[in-house]
């Protein structure tokens, strides 16, 4: 018997990998027994019978969980009966129920304070601080927490909110260079605006030319005051263009205006 991960059909895993004969031991013969031990978690549904028909195609005999065959999973989860021996065993004097939804928590807490064996019982949520002491166990206030984003290789490897935001916001929309050229003795635009685009498709026939239009509108309208500070007059076009683009398209993409002086 040999007992490897992957029963949720994750990609990478040693499961996935022996069913397309990819695993540097494992390997899956005509006529093996292929056991999954779980549930099928809502949502992995595509994932897990893709690997399933992988093994079938290697013909072997798949037994899971098909909603007809029976319960094949034994949870790994206490039950209640178990969650009160263990509690009277240990005889704890504060109690602080770990892992699961808050409902989860609050119920579990509920059954320890229902044996009469402890003093306190604590729900607590991410985040929380709890002091400890020999009399007393109490909830003093919250710090941070929560998915922190590493990006490997970088100076800092922690990456700021706005970044991961960004990120989404470039996978989802794409982005639009609105590129400006102007003199910068006499202050005036030299040609055309142009516009660049990546990853952001318009809807709508003529679209880049309307935006065009829009942004050569927007500089036609701003005083000299406003052309001479380049942050004023980007956020001016970055404003207006996202007006544009949203009403015509419904999307929002990242708009990046450029000024370049010749």
């Amino acid at each position: 018997m040999v007992l490897i991960s992957g029963t949720q059909g994750e990609p990478m895993s040693a499961l996935s990998r022996a069913a397309v004969d990819n695993h540097k031991h494992a390997r899956i013969a005509a006529g093996d027994t292929v056991i999954l031990s779980s549930r099928v978690i809502p949502g992995n549904e595509k994932s897990i019978f893709r690997v399933i028909d992988h093994l079938c195609r290697r013909d072997a005999d798949v037994i899971y969980d098909d909603g007809a065959s029976g319960l094949i999973h034994v949870s790994g989860h206490a039950s209640q009966e178990e969650q009160r021996l263990m509690i009277n065993l240990l005889r704890p004097k504060f109690f602080v129920p770990i892992h699961g939804d808050y409902r989860h928590l609050k119920k579990h807490a509920e059954i320890a304070q229902s044996l009469g064996v402890i003093d306190l019982a604590v729900v607590m949520e991410n985040g929380e601080i709890l002091e400890l002491d020999r009399d007393n166990a109490r909830k003093t206030g919250k710090v941070t927490a929560g998915r922190v984003c590493i990006d490997s290789g970088s100076a800092t490897d922690v990456v700021e909110d706005l970044v991961i935001r960004d990120r989404r916001h470039l996978s989802e929309d794409g982005f639009v260079l609105p590129i400006l050229t102007i003199n910068k003795l006499s202050g005036k635009v030299e040609r055309q605006p142009e516009l660049v685009s990546r990853g952001f498709v318009g809807a709508e026939p003529g679209l880049m030319e309307g935006a065009r239009a829009v942004v050569t509108q927007t500089l036609d309208s701003s005083s000299a005051e406003e052309k001479a500070d380049y942050g004023v007059i980007k956020e001016k076009i970055r404003i207006d263009l996202k007006r544009y683009i949203q009403k015509n398209t419904s999307r929002r993409p990242l708009i990046m205006p450029v000024i370049l002086e010749i």
